[in-house]
């Protein structure tokens, strides 16, 4: 980032500054998520936002090595007291929050304080990977369904905010101006939903949203859920994006959908063949996957067979109980869950896929049975920690996301397992219940 650019940002924001000072903005908030999934911030004033633009906010790098639960570790390559990094606002994506008044919202880039990008920036990481599909000639859309409990909010234990039935429209009737005020402040921030209603899970709703570029459609994973959150407890209900709520029964997943383009057509519709071994790919890295998508441990205990977080490493047509489920015209990824970084799901998603569609990767039979019916249909891991050592020997995937962010991811994750080694399986839900 030099002087003119620098210059050019500046001037950006302060144009912007009288169209958010009208509609009563005071304040912007610039967010990241670091490799645990926790959407972290600093926030400036509306009149320093100019200045924000072009120099940036002050940040530590140990932000790389925080745990979930805010525990600091020391890693192979960030931690410590030492180093500053900037937080550059993306201005082109700013928007003003309905659900909290007063502010603004912006994802940020993370540089060095020289303007040089910072290499272990996971929003930095999802724009390579989608400049890399544009130098081969193609394009991608992208979509979370983002799935969340809606709990009261005086206790820490679960109890639901509402007893109405799973898909049923009692939910939303005893919710209904929660539902209402939700969808009208997704629909002010310009967030196009597709579709929203309650899911199976006690007090569990799930919104899905249009697809966009990949790095777009990570900041608007990140934006609904920071909007539900807002919403939900200025309604007095406390919302939880963990995996599991309570252990057992059905969790909360957080699907990525995606589809393939060249030259306007989507390489989906009619299954083409480059789909065919982009899908391969994704297939064939999904166990290794699974330390980005589903990388908490509350992530294993929702990935069980018979509850539909398709815990299996295969695909089908249509089938909500493979990993990847194919779809009219994209593929869903249904195993990831919420406490995954949206930006590193999409950039892992298309490392491997393009690693499928340069080796030419044939795709297996697609199952058209429940996985559970039958034999010797791999599973995906069944703990974190095989999740790591999946991800430690994918060559793909670690040289895609580099040695120093490759390293950091497995130091956190170890990290969290080290924490948590003695914790029993509803301690490890209780522990993670309100942290996401």
């Amino acid at each position: 980032m030099d002087s003119a650019e620098r210059d050019q940002r500046f001037d950006r924001a302060t144009e912007l500054f009288d169209g958010l000072n009208a509609k009563n903005v005071s304040v912007v908030a610039l967010t990241w998520v670091d490799n645990s999934g926790i959407t972290r911030t600093k926030s400036v004033p509306l009149r320093r936002l100019a200045h924000a633009a072009a120099h940036g906010l002050g940040a530590s790098p140990v932000f790389d090595v925080f745990l979930f639960d805010d525990w600091i570790i020391q890693g192979r390559f960030a931690g410590g007291p030492v180093g500053d990094l900037r937080l550059h606002p993306d201005l082109d994506r700013l928007t003003i929050l309905a659900g909290q008044p007063g502010w603004a919202w912006a994802p940020a880039d993370r540089h060095f304080q020289s303007g040089v990008p910072y290499p272990m920036d996971q929003r930095l990481q999802a724009r390579r990977a989608e400049q890399n599909l544009h130098d081969l000639g193609l394009t991608a859309k992208a979509g979370f369904e983002i799935e969340w409990c809606v709990g009261k909010a005086d206790t820490d234990d679960w109890v639901p905010a509402t007893s109405g039935s799973a898909y049923g429209h009692a939910r939303q009737v005893e919710l209904s101006d929660y539902c209402v005020d939700l969808l009208n402040a997704l629909d002010q921030q310009d967030v196009e939903v597709l579709q929203f209603h309650p899911e199976y899970a006690a007090g569990q709703f799930e919104v899905s949203t249009a697809p966009e570029d990949p790095v777009a459609a990570a900041d608007t994973a990140v934006l609904v859920k920071e909007t539900i959150r807002a919403v939900t407890i200025r309604h007095g209900m406390r919302p939880s994006f963990s995996p599991k709520v309570i252990n057992g029964g059905v969790g909360n997943g957080g699907h990525l959908h995606f589809s393939l383009w060249r030259d306007g057509t989507n390489l989906f519709d009619g299954f083409q063949d480059e789909a065919r071994q982009f899908s391969a790919g994704v297939l064939n890295h999904i166990r290794a996957l699974c330390a980005i998508g589903c990388p908490s441990l509350a992530s294993y205990l929702r990935l069980v067979p018979h509850t539909w977080a398709a815990p299996f490493a295969a695909w089908g047509e249509e089938n909500r109980e493979t990993a990847l489920r194919l779809i009219r015209d994209n593929l869903e990824i249904k195993c990831f869950d919420l406490t995954a970084n949206p930006y590193l799901v999409v950039a892992g998603v298309i490392a491997a896929g393009l690693d499928g569609i340069a080796t030419r990767t044939e795709l297996p039979e697609g199952l058209n049975v429940d996985p559970a019916l039958l034999d010797g249909i791999p599973r995906l891991p069944t703990s974190l920690r095989e999740a790591v050592e999946e991800f430690e020997k994918d060559a793909v995937l670690t040289e895609a996301f580099g040695q120093e962010l490759a390293g950091t991811i497995v130091d956190v994750r170890r990290g969290e397992m080290e924490r948590y080694k003695d914790a029993s399986p509803q301690g490890i839900a209780n522990i993670t219940r309100w942290r996401y």
